[in-house]
């Protein structure tokens, strides 16, 4: 197969995954959220909120401030988020439109309906793992749902804040404010943060930490292609460590590279076409400094001072 034709296949491939996962990530909050009036946190969680009280559709309010939040961040990160970001926005709000409301009834996780659940406590677990499940496969194949997403990142990148203690306390504070909402209780945010939790230990298994690290050593006698492949098609940067192998006695080279985690299914890929034989190590690296990964950061003050 030319290498043009299979890279071809490989974005349908991403975008068939993106929107298969982009479905079940609504479908979660359209067939058992909404419908029994839960809600998760994340800008979709405001977007609900900011329906309850205003009538608005959620689709509106997810594409109207997703668009701001893509041209406050190209300003302020200087770059954009990809096609795939921009495919996926789209495509969440015309599904919200479509299975959202008192369309597809017989989607909707209410009683008489197929997908109707007799413990109301099941409808956060259901709803988490879809989200969950869905949101892991649009990240998988380069995507995201943007959101609080990019709000993360711009707060990221001037304060010393990870990115999961920001969504710990952002989906935290949505929640709770459903209890303000006329004909919501403090019942409703406890489903809530089931709901949450439910998300956050499945989202972690889907993506093994998409913001973690790994650390690859690979030993191959191709290592010159391996090499140019992590370069030129990842954009990565390697280094090829002396080595010697004490049975043989002969020098070979190592290759380093550090990755997202993410990443390493694209380079596993890659590395078994070029050399089926190639052994290859992988340690988790949780905080990684550098370029291509995260800042050192030390606060808005002492950036203010230097």
């Amino acid at each position: 197969m030319k290498p043009l034709t299979r890279k071809v296949l490989i974005t349908i491939f991403d975008y068939i995954l993106i929107t298969f996962g982009a479905t079940l990530f609504v479908m979660g909050w359209t067939s058992f959220l909404l419908p029994n009036g839960i809600i998760d946190g994340g800008l979709t969680g405001i977007c609900a909120l900011l329906s309850m009280v205003t009538g608005v559709p959620v689709e509106y309010w997810n594409f109207g401030i997703n668009v701001v939040l893509l041209i406050i961040a190209w300003i302020v990160l200087g770059r954009s988020f990809g096609i795939k970001t921009v495919y996926t926005i789209v495509l969440t709000s015309l599904l919200f439109r479509f299975l959202g409301g008192d369309n597809l009834m017989v989607l909707k996780s209410l009683p008489g309906q197929p997908l109707a659940l007799g413990e109301k406590v099941l409808v956060p677990v259901i709803g988490g793992l879809l989200e969950a499940v869905g949101l892991g496969l649009v990240l998988l194949r380069g995507g995201s749902t943007g959101g609080t997403d990019i709000l993360a990142l711009i707060i990221n990148k001037f304060w010393p804040v990870s990115l999961g203690r920001f969504y710990l306390v952002s989906d935290f504070i949505v929640i709770g404010l459903l209890m303000f909402i006329p004909g919501h209780s403090f019942a409703d945010v406890i489903y809530g943060y089931i709901c949450m939790g439910t998300f956050a230990l499945a989202l972690d298994m889907v993506m093994m930490g998409k913001e973690s690290a790994v650390q690859v050593l690979v030993f191959s006698d191709h290592y010159p292609r391996i090499g140019d492949y992590i370069n030129k098609e990842m954009g990565r940067g390697v280094t090829a460590l002396r080595s010697v192998g004490w049975y043989t006695q002969l020098d070979r080279q190592v290759l380093l590279v550090m990755i997202r985690k993410t990443e390493l299914p694209g380079l596993v890929k890659a590395i078994k076409e070029i050399d089926p034989k190639a052994f290859v190590t992988v340690v988790p690296a949780n905080n990684v400094y550098g370029e291509g990964f995260d800042e050192m950061k030390t606060g808005l003050n002492k950036l203010k001072k230097k």
